[in-house]
């Protein structure tokens, strides 16, 4: 009984925890890095208040992405 319980343990532990919105937040960092890349190339006036809220918003998406890789 004891051995049966560990080893429907281990399966479980051992289950992947992908999920499909991994796909969704794998594509809004990639969003996110296109639009900072967009707003840095802008030629006469950057707009700073964007550019500090896009790095940051990539700084928690990029967090959040390799967390939830690392649990895959």
């Amino acid at each position: 009984m004891f051995l049966a319980s560990n080893a429907a343990n281990a399966a479980e532990e051992s289950a992947s925890l992908f999920t499909p919105f991994d796909i969704f937040m794998v594509i809004f960092t990639l969003l996110i890095v296109i639009g900072l890349v967009r707003l840095l190339m802008e030629k006469p006036k950057k707009n700073l208040f964007a550019i500090g809220f896009t790095i940051v918003a990539l700084i928690v998406f990029l967090i959040a992405d390799a967390k939830m890789v690392s649990g895959w």
